[in-house]
């Protein structure tokens, strides 16, 4: 990396930067100031290849969450913030218990048994559900009431085995309060909420209802009442208008601002195109929230899980895109949750799964200011191949940045350049939208880069990037 003679000013004059908005988390509704971490089972049930052995069962939950326990150093485990998220299922398909509530498949799982082991592991559980009841459930009543389940049905089926709720109605709430109780008793800690709408397409075979916001809302109402700390993830591709946006940011703890990023088959776990849109999904999402002004931010975006533990031949992009997809999740303060194969981390997963200057330092700075872009030469923030993002200044003048090359747009991308190659990527600090002498430090590399002032320089190769802590200088 090397500094570049300053830009002259009047190229800029068309197109002059736009004055830097620092975006900052606040605590979410759920009272957490951090996202999650740890590991999520769906790329490896849908990508069953990837890891022959693996089946959706208790055992080989237990045999990942093991082999993330054994790789991970017991100072990040000690932040009590890594979950082990069972995603769909885990459950009995088309009934409940006798009140309606959701039930754990028990010929592959004991969920209550699993919570107890894994707390032991000082690990944390999660669970997966999708909005409405059972419709083979009807006949029975409301634990705790004498409200038939029948009488809280919109009469929507959603093709998912569940009628939808008509949310006004009495005893829906209450039905919430009871599964959520029950999974309190379990000790579950974290509810991955799928296919809420508006946002998530209709899955195949399956009719969403347009609008299930009141499900969100009627989960973290029974939250709030267990008096247990339980997230909420919402789930997938949400709208991001100010009427929804605002029911997910005043009640969950994350959501999904794009579709399913795992590879959906095969041996491999992710692909390039994907994550090219995943990251421009999340540059929609935060330049969105600047706009609108949602400021403290109390949501954090969920980018879907990060495909970086494994080698190139089980996650099928290269290694330069791998530290690319760590950098841009970290970065973002986003869901640190990952759907790679615990039991075959290779060098540089363990390194980007763990590095403590990444998951100490840099989450926890992100964890308060998530990074947004700012367009090298202008300090826009338009999607580009040739990408700066900048996460804070803090209270003193410290920054995370972040210089990109993405690589041609594979179709999803949103910048529609095709640019191969080693490229240049400088940023000023005009662009970046700041002023000042700062030490300049590579996270990925543990190496200092120098001491810079006005602008900063990478040669990038396609989906490579650079993660870089900036530092005042005294």
């Amino acid at each position: 990396m090397s500094i570049l003679p300053l830009l002259p000013l009047l190229p800029l004059l068309a197109s002059a930067p736009t004055p830097l908005t620092v975006v900052e988390y606040a605590s979410t509704p759920n009272g957490f100031t951090t996202p999650p971490r740890g590991f999520n089972s769906f790329g490896l049930q849908v990508n069953t290849g990837a890891q022959p052995s693996f089946a959706f069962n208790q055992s080989s939950i237990l045999t990942q969450a093991r082999a993330l326990v054994a790789n991970t150093p017991a100072s990040l485990l000690s932040s009590g913030d890594y979950y082990i998220s069972l995603d769909s299922g885990w459950s009995v398909g088309c009934n409940g218990d006798e009140y309606g509530r959701i039930i754990d498949d028990t010929t592959k799982f004991n969920i209550s048994d699993l919570a107890s082991t894994l707390h032991g592991m000082g690990l944390k559980l999660g669970v997966y559900v999708v909005p409405g009841i059972f419709s083979g459930d009807g006949d029975k009543t409301i634990e705790g009431t004498d409200i038939s389940i029948k009488d809280t049905w919109g009469g929507h089926d959603n093709g998912l085995c569940r009628t939808d709720f008509d949310y006004g109605k009495e005893g829906v709430q209450q039905w919430h309060d009871s599964v959520v109780g029950l999974f309190a008793d379990w000790g579950v800690d974290l509810i991955k909420l799928d296919y809420v709408t508006p946002g998530s397409p209709s899955p195949g075979g399956a009719t969403l209802q347009p609008n299930t916001s009141g499900s969100v809302i009627a989960f973290h109402n029974a939250i709030e009442k267990v008096g247990r700390p339980i997230r909420l993830n919402i789930s997938w591709k949400l709208e991001r208008n100010a009427s929804f946006f605002d029911i997910w940011e005043a009640n969950a703890d994350s959501m999904r601002t794009d579709q399913d990023l795992n590879a959906q088959g095969g041996d491999k776990l992710v692909d390039w195109p994907t994550t090219q849109r995943a990251i421009e999904n999340y540059r929609q999402f935060i330049s969105t929230v600047i706009q609108d002004d949602h400021l403290p931010l109390t949501i954090h975006p969920d980018l879907d899980n990060a495909f970086i533990g494994n080698a190139e031949n089980v996650t099928s992009v290269s290694d330069a895109m791998r530290t690319t997809i760590a950098t841009h999740w970290l970065a973002s303060g986003a869901n640190l949750i990952s759907g790679s194969d615990f039991t075959n981390l290779d060098d540089l997963g363990k390194k980007l799964l763990t590095l403590p200057e990444a998951w100490v330092d840099v989450a926890n700075f992100t964890a308060r200011y998530p990074m947004q872009a700012r367009n090298p030469g202008t300090g826009q923030n338009s999607s580009q191949q040739l990408q700066a993002w900048i996460a804070g200044p803090d209270e003193s003048g410290d920054a995370v940045v972040v210089l990109v090359n993405y690589g041609p747009d594979q179709g999803q991308g949103g910048f529609n350049t095709s640019l191969e190659g080693t490229q240049n990527v400088t940023a000023t600090w005009a662009d970046l939208g700041i002023t000042g002498s700062y030490d300049v430090r590579n996270v990925w590399e543990s190496e200092d880069l120098g001491t810079f002032d006005g602008q900063i320089s990478a040669q990038l190769d396609e989906g490579e990037s650079q993660l870089l802590r900036f530092q005042r200088s005294s």
